[in-house]
């Protein structure tokens, strides 16, 4: 009975037309290896392939959901030292050239900084630190040895920031004109206008795509872009984009639209430039800390539909989160808000701040929404402990170069982890030589703590080290995390085959499943 099912949806799903999406943004680059944001991921993951990926059609990423890609099978050897993969044979390029092992050696050789052309940026060069070499014995073998046991790097290479890279194809032309394995290939990308896909007629997976192609408009006015949704101009929404509250515009113009709203691994933080007054000072630190009002955030920015976490995705969507029970013992994660505070003022006298000398800071943030809503939130809540706060905004073109240079006090951030796992929160967030370290939040005890959970093989163990570095991150206000971010996805009735991500908003965007059915 599963067969006959599972064949009566395979001859339900058509072939043919054009999926339109509205873009947020115009992307950096074509470029997912040098890039960090969605903006690139969404748009050009369809033209690539991964070793392994993330079953599409599940909405959890985890373990146990992935799937070969490129990589037929894999296995590891006893000490979980080495992995070793199997890769499909009669794979080509999009200009034609065959898909070998070499191209998987240069492109590991890529994220370790062994190549001999650099990355422009490798925001991934943290999660691949433990790589000691690769070895390739022949065309369709290939074996990455490690220093030790990670079993986090399998998730790791299944995400949408990590395809394979050609060998002979040069890094300038990848920003630009990339060439994958994937399910479309790239016809045209017109900055801050159109990015066009279309159909690859030599895909290695018979009978996909479905579609012929997929176009992305860029349109940065977010309420433009809805009311053309809703118009039937475009198919879908960008991945993730809806607020809640458009949700209920959304829903009431259009009932017949499909939403789907989700937690995406996405949370809104802070980060404090610890080496430079104030925040040189831990007691001023820890009455930051304390000062928040997490269900203020939540009831001002999300419609109470947030959820509350350390640095790791809570329960139930994320799959290594602290409990509620575990979070309340963190400074400023106690229900009682008026105690917090008070502890809080009370470090502030300590440190020469109150009613009469209150502390002047500015909140950098970003002029979008996501970023300066809740930075307005935030520079009122200060006011309880006598630092008065006011708003450096900054468009979106100077907002990394400006993290990078810790060119900033306080910052309000929105960060987005690509795969549900420890080692990549940790190593990529927190790790001292991570390039997305933006903070340079730098402790070499708790990243001890960082080796020995990713190599631990017992799952629960790992869980109970990975929540006991969190709470240890909280307490010393590494990067303080303030609320988890929820929002929805909207696509027309007649879209299928898409199933939105709820703890990443960066891997299930090759669309090669997604089919048009107008009947």
């Amino acid at each position: 009975m599963a067969v006959l099912g599972w064949c009566d949806a395979a001859l339900a799903q058509k072939s043919g037309g054009a999926l339109r999406i509205f873009h947020r943004d115009n992307p950096a680059s074509a470029s997912i290896l040098e890039e960090t944001a969605a903006s690139t991921v969404v748009a050009f993951m369809p033209v690539f392939n991964n070793l392994v990926m993330f079953d599409p059609a599940n909405a959890q990423n985890t373990p146990e959901s992935i799937i070969p890609d490129l990589a037929e099978s894999w296995r590891w050897n006893d000490d979980k030292t080495e992995l070793t993969f199997k890769l499909r044979k009669n794979v080509t390029w999009h200009d034609g050239f065959p898909f070998t092992s070499s191209d998987v050696e240069c492109t590991f050789n890529l994220w370790t900084g062994r190549a001999r052309n650099k990355l422009r940026s490798n925001p991934r060069g943290a999660w691949f630190g433990n790589i000691n070499f690769v070895h390739a014995p022949n065309d369709y073998e290939v074996t990455i040895h490690l220093n030790r046991p990670q079993p986090a790097l399998l998730s790791m290479l299944a995400s949408g920031f990590s395809p394979i890279y050609p060998c002979h194809v040069p890094l300038a032309q990848m920003r630009t004109k990339p060439i994958g394995t994937g399910p479309f290939k790239l016809d045209s990308f017109s900055q801050f206008d159109r990015i066009r896909l279309v159909r690859n007629p030599r895909y290695w997976k018979e009978g996909r795509p479905y579609l012929d192609s997929i176009e992305f408009s860029v349109v940065t006015s977010r309420s433009t872009a809805l009311l053309s949704f809703v118009a039937g101009r475009y198919d879908m929404t960008f991945p993730n984009d809806v607020t809640m509250a458009q949700l209920r515009d959304v829903r009431r113009q259009s009932p017949r639209v499909q939403c789907e709203a989700t937690s995406l691994n996405n949370n809104t933080n802070l980060m404090l430039n610890r080496d430079v007054p104030p925040f040189n000072n831990p007691d001023i630190r820890r009455a930051l800390a304390l000062a928040l009002d997490r269900n203020a955030f939540m009831e001002a920015l999300t419609d109470a539909s947030g959820a509350i976490g350390g640095h790791l995705q809570p329960p139930p969507d994320g799959q290594w989160g602290m409990s509620a029970e575990s979070l309340a013992n963190a400074p400023g994660f106690g229900t009682d808000i008026a105690q917090n505070r008070e502890a809080a003022r009370a470090l502030m006298r300590k440190a020469g701040y109150g009613p009469d000398r209150t502390l002047p800071v500015k909140i950098f943030t970003r002029a979008i929404s996501l970023y300066r809503s809740p930075a307005a939130v935030l520079a009122n809540q200060l006011q309880e402990i006598h630092i008065d706060a006011s708003l450096d905004v900054v468009e979106t073109s100077h907002w990394f170069t400006r993290l990078e240079r810790r060119d900033y006090t306080l910052a309000l951030e929105t960060t987005g982890n690509a795969v549900d796992d420890p080692d990549q929160v940790f190593y990529e967030n927190f790790s001292c030589r991570s390039e997305r370290n933006y903070n340079h939040y730098c402790n070499p005890e708790i990243e001890r703590l960082f080796e020995a959970q990713s190599a631990e093989l017992d799952v629960d163990k790992r869980r109970h080290l990975a929540q006991e570095i969190d709470a240890k991150l909280l307490a010393d206000a590494a990067r303080p995390p303030i609320i988890w971010n929820r929002a929805a996805t909207c696509w027309q009735p007649y879209v299928k085959g898409y199933v939105p991500q709820i703890n990443s908003s960066y891997n299930g965007f090759r669309f090669e499943d997604v089919w048009i059915d107008r009947r």
